[in-house]
């Protein structure tokens, strides 16, 4: 439900970005976000849990305009190397609430673990007020004087100057709609990424709940479907709507499964800006699918905590690789939408992926990794047959002239803002 909630309100959100601004997008999902959260710590019955959850999701599903804010700042040769780097705290995130979980909810339970986690959300939104709003976007509906307002704060923050001159834009009204990524320009590129979205978010929550079933139960090195190494207990193993409390050994796993998030970002990083996005993610993809199949492998807790460390790197570079994709292969006027309309495609795959990897995994342990990994190839075959290679590209905004002084890119070195170009 939580994905569910993110799916109908990321295409929403991408379409109120495109026609007001990334900006007031992201600071309304944000307090949303905090705002439901919270509210779940006091839930008074599984259904208002489900419910507010579902709230959250929908607020969440709004924080992607922050990465396009972020695209939309950075020049091209700096794309491929800034955006991955944000991996950083994604993972610092997730190694934040593995830490809190197996203190929290062994001790004072889990409403105070979402209450605590809570506080980053509700923290960060006092930092809005050093966030400005995409200078491209405002320039693309005309509002040139805003613009010109966040070029000279960043130039001031740099004890930099801009050029003399005056920004000109044609004005296109015709912003964040939903048809015009099916146009016949475009068709082709959304169906690819729309399935490319679907199949990484399958594999990636995929591996994080199997990662789960794993520890639980011994589902890989089981005789008869597990029952043996339960005794007893195999009537209850055969339930997979019961739930086992984790050992402190297993938040160790999962904490170091989780780091794996951020090992192959340095060869992510290269592979993106040397061998192109098309062909990177085609690597990473056909890797999971390889990495899915060797899970079956009957080893030691050591050797499995090494395929899942692999695997939670592999689809980490998945996603990384197609968001930077997706925010460039897009013109700002449809940037928010089509980066919108594939995040909530992609909760298709994330709602789907609990039946297959605590279900289906449950009856079939090598048919789940099988569907897993079938999924990744199809999804490695559309990256390679992607129409548009992005690598080197300036982002589509339109043409951008300069009255007296024509200047084709300005690089305004900072600590804070990295860039902006035009």
């Amino acid at each position: 439900m939580v994905f569910f909630g993110y799916m109908i309100s990321s295409v929403i959100f991408g379409l109120l970005a495109d026609r007001y601004g990334r900006w007031k997008v992201l600071f309304i999902s944000f307090i949303w976000g905090a705002y439901f959260s919270l509210l779940t710590s006091f839930s008074p019955s599984y259904i208002w849990f489900v419910f507010l959850r579902t709230m959250v999701g929908c607020g969440v599903s709004g924080h992607a305009q922050g990465l396009i804010i972020k695209t939309e700042f950075l020049p091209t040769k700096y794309r491929g190397y800034m955006l991955p780097l944000s991996q950083v705290f994604w993972l610092a995130g997730s190694l934040l609430i593995i830490g809190l979980a197996s203190v929290v909810n062994t001790t004072i339970g889990w409403r105070w673990l979402i209450r605590i986690a809570s506080i980053p959300g509700i923290v960060l939104i006092l930092a809005f007020k050093f966030i400005p709003e995409s200078a491209r976007y405002n320039v693309s509906c005309g509002n040139d004087k805003a613009a010109l307002a966040t070029l000279q704060w960043i130039a001031k923050m740099n004890r930099s100057v801009i050029p003399e001159g005056k920004l000109v834009e044609p004005v296109d009204e015709k912003r964040g709609r939903l048809k015009d990524l099916l146009d016949p320009k475009y068709l082709r590129t959304s169906l690819q990424i729309w399935i490319i979205w679907l199949g990484i978010s399958f594999a990636y929550y995929g591996i994080i709940l199997a990662s789960a079933e794993l520890l639980e139960k011994d589902l890989v090195c089981a005789t008869g479907g597990g029952e043996e190494d339960f005794g007893d207990n195999s009537q209850e193993f055969r339930s997979p709507c019961l739930c086992h409390l984790f050992a402190p050994s297993d938040y160790q796993v999962m904490i170091i499964s989780t780091m794996g998030e951020i090992a192959l970002n340095p060869l992510n990083i290269l592979g993106i800006n040397f061998l192109g996005r098309r062909l990177s993610l085609t690597i990473t993809m056909g890797c999971t699918a390889l990495f899915f199949l060797l899970l079956n492998i009957c080893t030691s807790r050591t050797g499995l905590i090494g395929f899942l460390f692999m695997l939670r790197a592999l689809v980490s570079a998945n996603f990384n690789t197609i968001y930077i994709y997706t925010a460039e292969v897009y013109p700002t006027t449809m940037r928010a939408v089509g980066l919108g309309t594939s995040g909530s495609l992609c909760r298709i795959g994330a709602m789907v992926a609990p039946f297959i990897a605590q279900v289906l995994m449950n009856a079939s342990f090598l048919g789940a990794l099988c569907l897993f990994a079938s999924v990744c190839v199809g999804c490695a075959i559309s990256a390679f047959t992607l129409p548009i290679e992005t690598k080197g590209r300036a982002l589509q905004v339109g043409k951008v002239l300069l009255h007296q002084k024509q200047v084709h890119q300005v690089h305004l070195p900072l600590p804070f803002i990295p860039f902006y170009s035009y």
